[in-house]
């Protein structure tokens, strides 16, 4: 059985157990829900800003670089960056400009598709994403993965992998 600070989130649905506002903020998935976005915006705030600080680009942006290199030529779709990111197709425009125009990336013709357009790294561009991956992996070593048991994390990413797939594959198409 869970007590407040150690929850037993794996026993069933305890939304029944749910009477009042402090059983709400008590309530053992809510906390761990909550936990997980606290770590999780702690940790972007402290591993964004490093790359920030370091190469002048913002988290997101390194984010985009990943996508793209996992692409490699000739690129993707600006939507294909949109729904990876859940960015609408304005949002996904605004900070491909601000990319263009840091000569992190460039726009290309499609092959075969007279209209369509892709997005693809530059040579500055892979420069950047190289250099800051390896900074962001030394980072995520010593806020992300050593204050876990060395036994765990293995499985954690993989349950993390599962969520975030899980999460996408219900997601809305945005617009």
């Amino acid at each position: 059985m869970g007590t407040p600070d150690a929850p037993d989130v794996g026993a069933a649905p305890d939304h029944a157990e749910i009477a009042t506002a402090k059983d709400a903020a008590g309530n053992g998935s809510v906390l761990a829900f909550g936990r997980l976005l606290g770590a999780a915006n702690r940790l972007e705030y402290i591993l964004g800003r490093a790359i920030e600080r370091e190469f002048g680009i913002t988290h997101l942006m390194f984010e985009v670089l990943l996508i793209l290199g996992r692409a490699g030529d000739p690129g993707l779709p600006m939507g294909a960056i949109g729904r990876e990111q859940v960015l609408t197709t304005g949002g996904v425009t605004r900070l491909v400009d601000r990319m263009v125009a840091a000569g992190l990336v460039e726009r290309a013709d499609a092959p075969g598709d007279r209209r369509g357009r892709l997005l693809r790294l530059t040579s500055h561009g892979e420069d950047v994403v190289v250099r800051a991956a390896r900074a962001h992996v030394e980072n995520i070593q010593r806020h992300f993965l050593e204050p876990l048991p060395a036994a765990h994390r293995e499985r954690f990413m993989e349950d993390l992998r599962i969520l975030s797939h899980a999460a996408r594959d219900v997601l809305p198409p945005l617009g």
